[in-house]
């Protein structure tokens, strides 16, 4: 790369894939390119559902072999989903593959929690959304039926921050991540050792907690011989993807609206500081570390995992749909023939989505779709009511009125789920960039290593990446007829 370029590589992990991201920065804008894309698929075994980690350090060292091949690389961050965790021995050694949050063994831990410590004072101490697949109750799993298990175990690496350690020996929790775990308090900014003490959790278990932008440590001299690659900084990114996300919100509006639109759809807004009261308690809505300092006020929605696993099925079935296949199909349905709640339980495994979203409506007395058409027709109506009901959501908290929702990620190549959520919301969609994640992820980089002077700075830059999609409401008197019906069925 010429010598007033800076090159981050970004790694960005989801739910189904990741992919290596070579960020290349001129001063006014980034250019991203993809160089090593790779499945992130789980593997079950003997009942339990694992991440196949150790494949997915193989290919983050085939991203490091083909980005230094012809590049020079001035700096490495990680970022993946939240929540799931590896354990590492008094060696250094992995114990076992990290459980995905999807496992069973979290099942009615919420209530058995409850007796020791309310959820009431959890939500008020942690300001979290409770989900079963929270990294508390995964540990409290461990508690109740692996206690051996954190015996031989030394240290608690969230995803991230266990790749970091991988590349660089350095054990850190950064606090994006770490604020995923509902043991994070937002108020002190450190881990909450009386939620631990109260649940039995080790307390040394849980390393030192640093800043998004902090430099981590150099690659090891073991991996930069194996791989033949320079020492290379890795900086601990906004390292839960929806943190990154939110960095690339290309806005200049202090107040706004944003959708992380992937397998699962974040939809919040960037505050201060937290929102912790009863009637955020009462929504389930979480407030989690952004960076900067900042605080990002969301709601979890199961988002695109309900397509996802609906042309799975179909796939199981004999039906080779597309994604264009699908939108197809929806588009050629009658509209508001039914509606599910998309982050009912059942709707969380994997498995037949079509036969499940079939019995919700009988159950709900409501319309059983016939065809495949119009089971994804629900689904996608149905996400975009979720996200009026959690817009509703959050402006009831934050007494603040927006007239833009900036829909981010991967969902935003999806056209029909865009313009179905500016006519559900009655507000403008802009829709981009794609890349988000690898773009906040480089932006952090490129802050650490003072090429940018702030967040604004950065969401300056991002602006002037990409080109935005544009979607304006239409058809709003119809979404508002049928958001009763919708608000109904809510489980």
């Amino acid at each position: 790369m010429k010598n007033n370029i800076t090159t981050t590589l970004s790694f960005d992990f989801g739910a189904s894939s990741g992919r290596a991201m070579l960020g290349c920065f001129d001063g006014e804008k980034i250019e991203l390119h993809e160089l090593h894309r790779f499945e992130n698929n789980p593997v079950t075994l003997n009942g339990s559902m694992f991440w196949d980690v150790l494949r997915l350090l193989h290919e983050v060292k085939q991203g490091l072999v083909k980005a230094f091949s012809s590049n020079t690389i001035d700096s490495i961050g990680i970022d993946t989903w939240g929540v799931d965790f590896g354990l590492i021995d008094g060696e250094n050694r992995l114990l076992e593959n990290p459980i995905h949050y999807r496992d069973a063994r979290t099942v009615g831990l919420i209530q058995e929690v409850d007796k020791v410590l309310s959820i009431e004072e959890l939500y008020h101490k942690t300001g979290n959304q409770t989900m079963e697949l929270n990294t508390i109750f995964q540990l409290y799993a461990l508690i109740k039926k692996r206690p051996q298990l954190l015996k031989q175990s030394d240290q608690f690496l969230l995803m991230p921050d266990l790749f970091n350690f991988f590349l660089t020996g350095q054990k850190f929790a950064e606090k994006s991540i770490a604020s995923t775990t509902q043991l994070f308090n937002p108020t002190t900014q450190d881990w909450d050792k009386d939620i631990m003490e109260t649940l039995g959790f080790d307390a040394t278990l849980f390393p030192k907690l640093i800043e998004a932008g902090t430099v981590v440590g150099d690659l090891t001299t073991e991996l930069c011989e194996e791989l033949d690659i320079p020492t290379t900084p890795v900086i601990a990114v906004a390292s839960h993807d929806t943190a990154s996300a939110v960095v690339a919100v290309p806005s200049t509006d202090e107040d706004f609206i944003f959708i992380s639109c992937g397998t699962w759809s974040l939809f919040g807004t960037e505050l201060a500081k937290p929102i912790i009261n009863d009637t955020s308690k009462e929504l389930n809505i979480a407030n989690e570390a952004g960076f900067g300092g900042t605080t990002t006020f969301l709601k979890n929605i199961i988002g695109l995992w309900l397509i996802q696993e609906t042309r799975r099925q179909f796939i199981r079935d004999g039906k080779n749909y597309s994604y264009a296949d699908m939108e197809r199909l929806a588009k050629e349905c009658d509209p508001f023939k039914c509606f599910i709640d998309p982050n009912a339980d059942v709707f969380v495994p994997s498995g037949n989505m079509p036969k499940r979203i079939r019995e919700f409506c009988k159950k709900t007395e409501q319309y059983v779709p016939q065809t495949d058409g119009e089971i994804i027709r629900c689904i996608y109506e149905s996400i975009a009511m979720e996200y009026r009901n959690s817009f509703n959501q959050i402006t009831c908290c934050t007494h603040k009125k927006y007239s833009k929702i900036h829909m981010l990620g991967g969902g935003t190549k999806d056209k029909f789920l865009c313009q179905l959520t500016a006519n559900a919301t009655k507000c403008d969609v802009i829709a981009g960039p794609i890349e988000a994640t690898a773009f906040g992820n480089a932006a952090v980089q490129l802050v650490a290593l003072g090429k940018l002077k702030s967040l604004e700075d950065a969401r300056r830059v991002i602006s002037n990446s990409f080109l935005p999609m544009n979607y304006q409401p239409i058809e709003a008197n119809s979404w508002d007829k049928h958001f009763k019906t919708y608000s109904e069925i809510l489980t």
